[in-house]
């Protein structure tokens, strides 16, 4: 349809509607939202589903209670994991055996035998749906309609067909009909409406156009009353806790802490860390969530088992209980995170944990969720990809049959319309000509500005959650329909993360990560060296802390693929920042994001940090919100923290501003708090200007801004991999290459960069490469090989490196800030066979 479900509940309130029915085509993905919309608009929401079956005529399937629903689920799930992604092949008999309290209403259907048939499956339950929309014959239409009704016992009900809201979107209805047919507004031919009858009716205009059939206005609310379900009766209940016999969820998660703090703290456990850990279980277990935790950490187990790294990552870096479990590697003893960020009983929803797995293994941690729980139990989120400007433009300009090629260089300008206008320079730019009869001209250039405004922001397509899995202890089937999808052996629920945490479902996030594959590979390189003085078997936690000789490599940003500070905008940043110590790291990660530059937060806290501004506080609440970052707020937490001391919020609407920031490039989400942040500080004795800069100073975390959570996880991995970068830079370099696609670097410039911190890399050789690049002695026979050893590069500052395996001439630092001995530790990389091409 061509109206999104905010606007049909809108329209319907205003129409004075007592319900409204949402009935999909064979799917209940844009049900949440619908169910959100009505309860804003006091709106009673009728759920189902036209069913469209490959040997019988669609039927409408309205739920009548929980159990209904359920069936209901099942139905499309049945018909979804029959076909491939986007496909549905119902049958008669899957819609026989759930029927049980689905209310039915046959469309449209002008034919006894197919009715009779519903109506042994649905007995009183079934009635015969009538619409008209202003057509030619509508009087023989409704009057054919209810004879048959009479003849067959299925009493007529009055439904209207709604695809839109308002008749004005109907000139969208036909652009969104030749989308989905493939197809131009000339070549559509009858598939399209005939009119623009398609949208929500005064309840007037309905009785208007059923007055000769009183009785199937008089059934719509009959369908109400007996339809009595609300999407708010889902009671999601976690798994069954994963504990041994003869203990409880709390006993055993209270176990596997305190084992896992002795592991974490050999040297003895912090006083600090002690009473977090105390606290957050007692908060865990008032709110229940050990089978939650549980969950994950087994997981987790299951990854370690398999000897696959992984690190969780965001709200769960603010968890003592989470490292003390394996689950995350960030020590709650280095920062100061706040656990209620996490977790919290005044928010009442379940907590949210990320993990990042290696991004080469993560479908085997996939597999052994669907194996484990059943794929009855288990399914991958949603996600809703929506029209963008560019998308727009591209598939409206294709509908109205305007070249290709000028519409590719017009999506390219994706900030080309002002209003209803077009900037005509933009238009000639991209080749078109106004007054070009042959491509539409003037007129369809500018219908196609009106259509993509409109377009922007509706559904495109249903495509996967990176990694977000829904675990139920009852069917999943029965609460969500399930879908395969593109990817064998993937299977997926039909809401997006959106829809599931406005009902309350539990989500945890199994994402890939290639740093992570690339850092496993190093460490079994440098743990397998065999004369490595390496004491320690190397773990993201066991990696030696806050070396001087890191920082100073970073700071002088030498760190091609050093994981998140890599990229230009980084390395021009780190000479500025000058980290030198973990929580810096920290703020690096999350300085150089769109949503602190676009909050002009970046210049403020550089010239606090250097001194050339100084640092002050309105007030000591302030302080000890913003001390940490010199007084910018940089993270959503502290966003969060000062809407309640300096503008009055109560938690409840901090979060709701949490949600706002989270809502990337949704326009609007965090405007809406203007008023309220900007006029509390002004009543707590704050000044209009710091007002309005801290707002503005939010409204960039719209924008792609960090929780300092994510912030630390990912700190923890820009650490390690400098650090592997600094001592171990050939495995370092080999394990990059052997995990490709990654980063921002191709292949051939990681092994530029490698060469200039004086790694020897040889080339690849069909008698000596394998399919992995890999590390060899550099003391091995190589003057029986020169010819494939490649020639020794004098350095800029000079310094050459001696003949197999000696030290540089220089004997001392250079720029890279590498070290230059050779030896076992030290090897050469030999390409492999899978970078031929790559390189």
């Amino acid at each position: 349809g061509a109206s999104h479900p905010e606007e049909l509940a809108e329209q319907a309130g205003k129409l004075g509607y007592a319900a409204l029915a949402i009935t999909d085509h064979n799917t209940l993905s844009g049900l949440v939202r619908m169910h959100c919309a009505a309860k804003a608009c006091n709106l009673k929401l009728i759920v189902g589903a036209e069913i469209t079956p490959v040997d019988a005529p669609p039927v409408l399937l309205y739920a009548t209670d929980r159990a209904s629903y359920g069936r209901l689920c099942r139905i499309i799930t049945q018909g979804r994991l029959r076909e491939v992604k986007g496909s549905c092949a119902v049958t008669l008999s899957d819609i026989a055996q759930w029927a049980d309290g689905l209310i039915a209403a046959v469309v449209d259907q002008t034919t006894t035998t197919c009715l009779y048939t519903y109506r042994d499956i649905f007995s009183r339950r079934l009635y015969l749906a009538a619409s008209v929309h202003g057509g030619p014959d509508d009087d023989r239409h409704l009057a054919e309609m209810d004879a048959l009704a009479r003849k067959t016992g299925v009493p007529m009900v009055a439904t209207n067909d709604v695809y839109y809201h308002d008749p004005k979107r109907r000139f969208l209805q036909d652009i969104l009909t030749c989308i989905r047919k493939r197809c131009t507004v000339d070549d559509v031919g009858r598939a399209l409406f005939a009119n623009a009858e398609r949208h929500l009716k005064p309840a007037e205009a309905m009785k208007r156009l059923f007055a000769d059939y009183p009785k199937a206005i008089a059934r719509t609310i009959e369908i109400v009353d007996r339809c009595n379900f609300s999407l708010d009766e889902l009671r999601y209940e976690y798994p069954e806790a994963l504990c041994p016999p003869g203990r409880g969820p709390a006993e055993f998660l209270a176990e596997l802490t305190w084992k896992g703090a002795q592991e974490r703290y050999p040297g003895g456990l912090p006083d600090k860390v002690r009473l977090l850990i105390e606290h957050e279980l007692r908060l865990i277990h008032k709110l229940r969530y050990e089978p939650y935790f549980l969950t994950v950490w087994d997981i987790v187990r299951f990854a370690r088992s398999r000897d696959i790294l992984c690190q969780g990552r965001g709200s769960a870096a603010n968890s003592a209980v989470c490292y003390c479990l394996g689950i995350t590697s960030v020590d709650p003893d280095r920062v100061e995170l706040l656990f209620e960020r996490f977790v919290s009983a005044e928010r009442n929803e379940p907590p949210d944990i990320d993990v990042d797995f290696e991004h080469q293994r993560r479908e085997e941690v996939f597999q052994y969720i669907y194996g484990k729980y059943g794929r009855d139990h288990a399914g991958i989120v949603a996600e809703v990809i929506t029209y963008r400007s560019r998308s727009a433009i591209r598939d409206v300009g294709k509908v109205l049959g305007l070249p290709l090629d000028r519409l590719e260089a017009l999506a390219k300008k994706h900030e080309w319309w002002v209003g209803d206008t077009l900037r005509d320079d933009y238009v000639r730019e991209a080749g078109f000509d106004l007054s070009d009869r042959a491509c539409g001209g003037q007129r369809a250039v500018r219908m196609m500005a009106k259509l993509v405004k409109q377009l922007i922001g509706f559904p495109r397509h249903l495509s996967q959650h990176v990694g977000g899995f829904v675990i139920t202890r009852g069917p999943l089937c029965e609460i969500v329909p399930i879908e395969n999808g593109a990817m064998p052996g993937r299977t997926f629920i039909e809401w997006d993360k959106d829809d599931i945490d406005a009902l309350g479902i539990l989500k945890i996030d199994c994402l890939a990560l290639g740093m992570l594959t690339a850092i496993h590979k190093c460490f079994d390189l440098v743990n397998g060296l065999e004369t490595s003085s390496q004491k320690t078997p190397l773990e993201l936690h066991t990696i030696p802390e806050e070396n001087p000789e890191v920082y100073d490599m970073i700071c002088r940003a030498d760190t091609v693929g050093v994981f998140q500070i890599e990229s230009r905008a980084q390395m021009s940043m780190l000479p500025r920042l000058k980290p030198r110590s973990y929580y810096d790291l920290v703020i690096e990660v999350a300085l150089v994001r769109p949503g602190p530059i676009q909050g002009g937060m970046v210049h403020p806290y550089l010239r606090r940090r250097s001194g050339e501004e100084p640092i002050t506080y309105p007030n000591e609440a302030i302080r000890k919100v913003l001390e940490r970052t010199l007084g910018v707020p940089l993270f959503q937490e502290q966003a969060m923290s000062l809407a309640v001391v300096a503008a009055g919020f109560t938690p409840g609407e901090a979060d709701q501003l949490r949600r706002a920031m989270g809502a990337w490039r949704r326009a609007g989400d965090i405007a809406k708090f203007q008023t309220k942040l900007v006029e509390g500080m002004k009543a707590n004795g704050l000044s209009e200007e710091f007002a309005q800069r801290c707002f503005q100073q939010i409204c960039g975390f719209g924008e792609y801004g960090f929780p300092e959570s994510h912030a630390a996880s990912f700190a923890l991995l820009v650490y390690v991999s400098a650090w592997l970068k600094r001592y171990h830079p050939a495995p370092f370099c080999a394990a990059l290459l052997n995990s490709q696609p990654m980063g921002f670097y191709r292949p051939a410039q990681l092994v530029r960069d490698a060469r200039e911190h004086g790694v020897t890399v040889l080339p690849v050789d069909v008698n000596w490469s394998g399919y992995d690049t890999r590390l060899e002695d550099s003391r091995a026979d190589r003057r029986s090989r020169t010819a494939n050893r490649l020639p020794v590069n004098r350095r800029a500052d000079g310094c050459k490196p001696g003949a197999f395996g000696g030290r540089h001439t220089c004997g001392g630092r250079h720029t890279c800030g590498g070290r230059h001995t050779r030896g076992v530790e030290d090897p050469a990389v030999r390409l492999g066979m899978r970078l031929v091409k790559g390189v």
